[in-house]
């Protein structure tokens, strides 16, 4: 499938090409393209003064560079930007990465020319993926500088797997190196596209996660004996939110017709608060995940190269501006970390109560054999621990200072920061809820001789057992954690499919 970018696209699209579909312009876009490298050619013919395009970058901004020299400008920013450390970025975030970049371009605000477009349009058709380091940018230029670097031929790629240079890169996949042009090294490491991609990335499996939050806490809350009184329509109605409405409608489904349940009625009062909230904190998440979205489509249908080229070629217009800054976006990203966050600690604590011997009224750990066996005691540490780490890791990126440029540049939004926080946040989050349902499928196995479960709830305890089987202690726990994490991951709750 190829997804075709005409006025704009948005975060999904992003995810589908990260997945592995590819990327094209309609006529109108080309014309966009092709109608502001014209405006930067005649730019560069007149000698009108523009940033980036005849004046070196950040506090070099007011050094003009003569026309000479305006194509080693570009490929130095290239070369002297691309200083990103640590690991490699995973190719769907870098394919999500290229997809967002050519969106911005697609504008026809940023001057660059087709073939820089067909070049990374090629990187997701043929399965080039430059090495991109995870760390190091403030804002968002590294990130793009190490895609920069395979498309003039410097740098390193994999293409379908193998490692090489980045000559080579372009070579196995039919392209010779780009010699950029006036404001081309400028246009690829500009803009948040490195932000804009990790984040699309992040909504895809945040929105998948949700799903599965919902499902994960289905089974808890039967096992638990839960009181659905507090899940009544009309009483989650008092408190307004799409988000609450929506968990609500999907936790009454999956626990309809159970005879657990049945049998639980009126057996407490009200039940803990890990429980009887779920609408309202998986519902705020989603209320969350919602505004998210909105803006990371809005970032999409944004130009946020600095400066932004307009008019026609004959009356051109450069605008300086700092479209390249993007708090919305910072701060969309971080809000998302902490609603996940949120609903990991809340599923560590329902877990917890399902292992309990002092308020679950199941075997002590969920073991078989108290005592010589241990059960699930240890995997409830390893689930506080992440769940510590992500409050941790909610601590807002969007309020980072730092002071760059020789004071040029003396507000940052860390958008970039906030999108990788936002990912590992929700790697944390699959595995907690991969422990809470572990041990939501271990509670059911000692309760199905009592009482029937719900249609909803047999199917997702079917899933479970269909990857891992009941445990007794004789096998690491890590590897059911490790499957049931990659069944959150990649599969569908049995109830969506």
């Amino acid at each position: 499938m190829t997804v075709t970018i005409d006025t704009r696209i948005g975060w999904r699209d992003v995810a589908r090409v990260a997945a592995g579909e590819t990327l094209a312009l309609s006529p109108a876009a080309w014309a966009r393209v092709d109608n502001a490298s014209r405006i930067v050619e005649r730019i560069v013919e007149t000698g009108v003064r523009a940033y980036g395009i005849n004046t070196g970058v950040g506090a070099l901004s007011d050094t003009v560079v003569d026309r000479a020299s305006q194509s080693r400008l570009s490929r130095n920013i290239i070369l002297s930007h691309a200083c990103g450390v640590g690991e490699l970025l995973a190719p769907r975030e870098v394919r999500a990465i290229i997809a967002a970049q050519i969106a911005n371009f697609s504008h026809g605000h940023s001057g660059v020319r087709a073939d820089i477009i067909r070049h990374l349009a090629a990187f997701l058709e043929r399965d080039c993926v430059p090495d991109i380091p995870s760390k190091g940018s403030a804002g968002y230029l590294t990130h793009n500088a190490h895609t920069a670097l395979v498309l003039i031929g410097e740098g390193r790629a994999s293409v379908a797997g193998r490692r090489m240079n980045g000559r080579e890169a372009l070579n196995a996949i039919g392209l010779q190196p780009l010699v950029l042009g006036a404001k081309e090294g400028l246009s690829l490491v500009n803009g948040t596209a490195c932000a804009t991609g990790l984040a699309s990335v992040a909504l895809a499996r945040a929105g998948h996660l949700l799903d599965w939050a919902d499902a994960v806490a289905a089974l808890t809350l039967e096992a638990a004996g839960c009181q659905m009184a507090a899940f009544d329509e009309a009483v989650l109605a008092l408190r307004p939110s799409r988000g609450i409405a929506k968990v609500g409608a999907s936790l009454r489904r999956l626990l309809d017709g159970s005879d657990l349940i049945v049998a639980a009625l009126g057996k407490r009062t009200q039940d803990a608060l890990s429980l009887r909230s779920v609408p309202h904190a998986h519902g705020a998440a989603r209320d969350v995940f919602d505004n998210a979205s909105d803006v990371v489509d809005r970032e999409l249908a944004s130009v946020t190269d600095n400066p932004a080229v307009s008019g026609t070629p004959e009356n051109p217009v450069v605008s300086s501006e700092a479209h390249a800054v993007a708090p919305a976006l910072s701060q969309a990203a971080d809000s998302l970390a902490i609603a996940l966050a949120q609903i990991s600690a809340m599923s560590e604590r329902r877990m917890d109560r399902l292992v309990n011997p002092l308020v679950s009224g199941l075997p002590p750990f969920l073991a078989s054999d108290a005592g010589s066996n241990s059960g699930f005691m240890i995997a409830q540490y390893t689930a506080a621990a992440l769940s510590n780490e992500n409050r941790r890791l909610a601590a807002p990126a969007s309020t980072d200072g730092g002071l760059t440029s020789g004071l040029q540049e003396d507000f940052l939004a860390h958008p970039t920061a906030a999108a990788n926080k936002l990912l590992a946040v929700t790697d944390n989050a699959e595995y907690i809820l991969a422990i809470e349902l572990m041990a939501a499928a271990q509670a059911h196995d000692f309760l199905a001789p009592t009482a029937a479960r719900a249609k909803g709830t047999d199917a997702i305890h079917s899933a479970v057992r269909h990857v891992v089987a009941h445990y007794g202690d004789e096998r690491p726990l890590a590897g059911d954690i490790e499957a049931l994490r990659t069944l959150i991951r990649h599969e569908v709750p049995p109830e969506l499919m």
